[in-house]
């Protein structure tokens, strides 16, 4: 039987890299989206040629509607029939409101929330033909509570959740479902470079009194992405350690 093909978008970075791994190792064909002219994408990308050289990386710009459909259609012609969708392609730039650049606002907008519609709508139509498929997209539990200083990530996030549900109404006869992962505090090397005080102090606000592992959010991943998840859809999976309940 052939292999699934796994899209994940920022699929080389801190939790990305971990999804590509483990979809990989789940016996998915996986292409993992990065950004074009990423340092950091080169060298993940050459680790993943030496231990996972089936993984497939795409440098590609999420925020760009035409060439996301360029892209999706020649992963379809080249690769095979996309059945699993993971918006994982997200940054921040962080400043409160009052002092927020336009293109602060616009940036994080165009790369955390555009892009899951940019990549829905290229793939939702070849879904739809096929009646099958799982959309994923990585939201953050600051989608649910807010945060000081991030209303733009916050934004994004929590924007994705009535997306999710809108479009899951849209296709939930046809054998494509649509949900959303919250991770909390994931540890990542964007963690393990806040100062040390500074990390304690979000530790101890986390119930489970421990950071998460991007491994936790992968599992919850090929749980949804899995065809028995077929009855789960429009949901929202909160990995958060009991941050916000």
């Amino acid at each position: 039987m052939d292999r699934k093909v796994a899209l994940i978008t920022g699929g080389l970075g801190g939790i990305g890299l971990t999804l590509t791994k483990s979809l990989a190792e789940a016996g998915y064909q996986v292409v993992a989206g990065c950004r074009p002219n990423s340092s950091n994408a080169e060298k993940h990308a050459g680790e993943l040629a030496q231990s996972h050289p089936d993984v497939k990386v795409v440098p590609f710009n999420v925020s760009d509607f035409d060439e996301c459909q360029r892209v999706v259609l020649d992963i379809e012609e080249t690769v095979g029939p996309i059945s699993v969708l993971v918006n994982n392609a997200g940054i921040t730039w962080d400043g409160q409101l009052k002092k927020m650049k336009a293109e602060q606002w616009r940036s994080v907008m165009d790369t955390n929330l555009d892009s899951v519609f940019n990549l829905s709508r290229a793939l939702i139509p070849q879904m739809l033909a096929r009646q099958y498929g799982r959309i994923i997209s990585i939201s953050s539990v600051n989608g649910e509570k807010g945060q000081f200083g991030q209303t733009n990530y916050a934004a994004a996030k929590a924007g994705m959740y009535g997306f999710t549900k809108s479009l899951a109404q849209e296709v939930a006869s046809k054998g494509i479902t649509v949900n959303t992962i919250s991770p909390g505090y994931i540890e990542t090397d964007m963690i393990r470079a806040i100062k040390e005080e500074i990390r304690e102090g979000i530790r101890t606000q986390i119930p489970v009194k421990r950071f998460g592992q991007p491994e936790e959010i992968a599992r919850a991943v090929l749980f949804l992405a899995d065809e028995q998840a077929g009855f789960i859809t429009g949901s929202n999976l909160s990995i958060n350690g009991g941050q916000y309940m």
